[in-house]
């Protein structure tokens, strides 16, 4: 009964871990971020990123939704260019699960008696990626980066693209929610 109940909750965790994104980000705290009206994307370094063009579309138009939906406008005199970097690695899990190992009464050791022993148990290995998203607002003017955003989660293996987008877009809102930053000034 205890094996089942290890396997569900380990099931359990393996569903709500594959859905959370972790989110970090960092930024020039002498920046007034109030400054930032307008952007663009900026082609050369996201001509770089190493994934597919289909799925730099789908970041872009989800940066573009959050931009948007934060007040700022697309132009072509832009004050912050919006560039892409994604890392991408493979996660081995193995869970160890032996049902017995060491010293039992009589009672368990059937027709030898007490003793020392393992009990069978098994292992299990899952394997997993792990993508990261950066996405990065460089000050126009200066050419400096002023903020940084990276989101770091499970990526889906599915043929199915409104999944795959689903997923896309929980990574860029979740990176979104820390911009602006909250600046407090130090006494």
């Amino acid at each position: 009964m205890k094996k089942y109940y290890f396997i569900f909750l380990l099931s359990i965790s393996l569903l709500l871990g594959c859905s959370s994104v972790s989110v970090y980000s960092d930024y020039e705290k002498n920046t007034d971020f109030n400054q930032y009206k307008t952007y663009a994307f900026y082609k050369t370094g996201i001509d770089k990123v190493e994934i597919s063009d289909l799925d730099k579309r789908r970041i872009l138009r989800a940066i573009e939704a959050e931009l948007n939906a934060k007040g700022f406008t697309k132009s072509d005199n832009p004050d912050l260019l919006v560039s892409i970097f994604t890392k991408a690695q493979e996660k081995i899990d193995v869970y160890n699960n032996n049902a017995y190992y060491g010293w039992y009464p009589w009672y368990y050791g059937g027709f030898y008696g007490p003793g020392f022993g393992y009990g069978f148990g098994y292992n299990n290995v899952s394997t997993s990626t792990e993508g990261t998203l950066f996405i990065d607002l460089i000050d126009a003017r200066k050419k400096e980066l002023a903020w940084q955003g990276i989101g770091t989660g499970i990526l889906s293996r599915t043929k199915n693209i409104d999944k795959k987008e689903a997923r896309i877009n929980e990574f860029v809102s979740k990176i979104m929610t820390e911009y602006p930053p909250s600046q407090e000034i130090s006494k």
